[in-house]
């Protein structure tokens, strides 16, 4: 049996599924299958009334991956708000820079806090590799912005996300926006001086201690090179 045969057989059992439990079996099974033709069912999953079956099926789209992205963006303001809450955390689990635009507007906006949460560690899995070299600068600076704003969230979850996704990206701009670094560094710092939450202090403090040996190889490694090659030359120069 071959992929096409496998996924009609297990797209019929989600359409034909008669309960609640044989609906989330089914989309379970279709999910764990991996399959692309599987994309739009699972889609269309996201607007069950069936938690369960939304939970599979952001699961196998984000498994899928960015073959889910384009429907997923395509439908996206047509669903209901729960259907595109649940296409929010699919889109964040796959960190396709397709999906920017939205993650950033769900972050920053959106009413619930679990979406928010969700579209707030999406824009610490951004794939940069997707980013044309001339786009990349401006587009991390942007999410920069974004995840400055957003680790002020008045709800610890929200703040929480931002912390991991600030520590992503201050490893990733430490190349590219090396000035813009002390931005990150600043604002966890602040965090972790005011913070009222212990559990996002200790994320920061998590963050810090993975962010600063980053920080400290990309400042001072050439300069230890530059001191090593230096020294025996001007020790041979006052023999």
């Amino acid at each position: 049996m071959n992929n096409s045969d496998l996924a009609q057989i297990l797209i019929r059992a989600v359409e034909e599924a008669d309960s609640s439990d044989r609906l989330l079996d089914a989309v379970q099974e279709l999910a764990a299958a991996g399959i692309e033709e599987a994309v739009p069912t699972l889609i269309a999953a996201l607007g069950y009334n069936n938690p369960g079956a939304a939970v599979a099926a952001v699961d196998g789209l984000i498994a899928i991956g960015e073959a889910a992205v384009s429907p997923l963006l395509q439908l996206i303001d047509d669903y209901n708000y729960g259907a595109r809450a649940w296409a929010i955390r699919a889109l964040a689990g796959i960190g396709d820079v397709r999906a920017l635009d939205t993650l950033l507007e769900a972050a920053k906006t959106d009413f619930s806090l679990s979406v928010r949460r969700a579209a707030a560690r999406g824009l610490g899995t951004l794939r940069w590799h997707q980013v044309p070299p001339e786009k990349l600068e401006s587009i991390q600076t942007q999410v920069l912005e974004a995840l400055l704003l957003i680790s002020q969230d008045p709800e610890w979850v929200v703040r929480y996300a931002a912390v991991t996704s600030l520590e992503t990206l201050a490893i990733a701009i430490a190349v590219t926006l090396p000035d813009q670094a002390s931005r990150i560094t600043n604002q966890l710092q602040q965090m972790l001086d005011t913070d009222v939450d212990l559990g996002v202090r200790t994320r920061v403090k998590f963050a810090q201690e993975k962010i600063q040996p980053q920080q400290h190889q990309e400042v001072f490694a050439p300069k230890r090179k530059l001191q090593d090659t230096e020294v025996p030359h001007r020790g041979g120069g006052r023999r």
